[in-house]
């Protein structure tokens, strides 16, 4: 990126430690967490980056920080608008709200209430839209048009990249001689933040990304070797619906060791297992890392992996398993 933080243009390292410094005050170095029971089952060490106990309960928050504390004053004046199934909205929110600004979410009618109450806890503006990627940027460019606001988006976006990297580089640091990172992907801010971090400080580690069986373009899209974007994919892992884009895709297409699936029951056996085992909310999204180690254990046996859980935003209502 350039020192204008240009959103379109491929971040580097630079931008990545400039993240970090600038998103600091703001947010927590989240734990590391570790269990006995689930090394056990999977044959692997793993360790466990907390993100559900970062701000706003994922690590959205990372981006969203980067992107608004990064903007001039020009800029900001102007307010801030993305669409998101809930997480990135809040996050945005969020950041929005310590800066004193405004803030615009499109988010899918489907969406989780309680993902729907955070937002407008942090004083975002909700608009509802049906729930389809293309529904949501149409609804997205009409609410910028109306207000004029500036785009964050939630993952196709240098600035959200190079913050959401500073969660692999803090678990590097907390966590030395990783063999492997896997995070879950969706639209793929983290996993390519994940990617820009490792490739820069700790290039031996392999990167795999976790994707639900019922939305997995990325995976396919892996396989093919140019993008395929689903619209509307249908999965418990509501954070994981949305596609690939160009920025992500660089990092993914250059990066990714591999992406390993989860059926819908998989993960929620995964969620179920971390609540009970660990003591630790998390949701569908988050509980996919682990669903695809154990569907993969000979590829993880033996190693040290680093597993992000993305989040813990539950709708305490309508828990998977009741």
């Amino acid at each position: 990126m350039t020192d204008t933080e240009d959103a379109t243009a491929l971040p580097g390292p630079a931008d990545v430690a400039k993240a970090h410094e600038r998103i600091a005050p703001h947010l927590h170095r989240t734990p590391v967490l570790t269990s006995t029971f689930i090394d056990g089952l999977t044959g692997a060490s793993l360790f466990f980056k907390c993100e559900n106990l970062q701000k706003t309960g994922a690590f959205k928050a990372r981006g969203a920080s980067n992107a608004v504390f990064g903007l001039d004053e020009e800029q900001a004046r102007a307010g801030v608008a993305t669409h998101s199934s809930g997480n990135h909205g809040a996050a945005l929110a969020f950041a929005a709200g310590r800066r004193g600004i405004a803030c615009h979410v499109v988010m899918p009618s489907t969406a989780s209430e309680a993902k729907k109450a955070a937002v407008r806890s942090y004083g975002g503006e909700i608009v509802e839209c049906v729930p389809s990627t293309s529904a949501r940027e149409a609804a997205l460019a009409e609410l910028v048009d109306r207000t004029g606001a500036g785009i964050v988006h939630p993952y196709n976006d240098a600035r959200v990249i190079a913050g959401q990297a500073t969660c692999a580089r803090e678990l590097i640091d907390q966590i030395p001689d990783l063999a492997a990172v896997i995070a879950p992907i969706g639209g793929g801010g983290l996993i390519s933040g994940t990617c820009l971090a490792l490739a820069a400080e700790a290039p031996q580690v392999k990167v795999f990304g976790a994707e639900p069986e019922q939305a997995d373009d990325a995976l396919r899209s892996l396989r093919a070797g140019h993008l395929i974007a689903d619209d509307a994919p249908q999965t418990i892992a509501d954070g994981l619906r949305a596609p690939l884009k160009p920025l992500t895709w660089h990092f993914v297409s250059r990066h990714v060791a591999d992406i390993l699936t989860a059926s819908e029951a998989e993960i929620v056996a995964a969620m179920r297992l971390v609540w009970t085992r660990m003591k630790i909310v998390i949701e569908p999204s988050s509980a996919v890392a682990l669903a695809a180690i154990l569907n993969n254990r000979g590829t993880f046996a033996g190693k040290r992996v680093g597993v992000i859980v993305t989040g813990g935003n539950v709708d305490l209502d309508r828990l998977p398993w009741v």
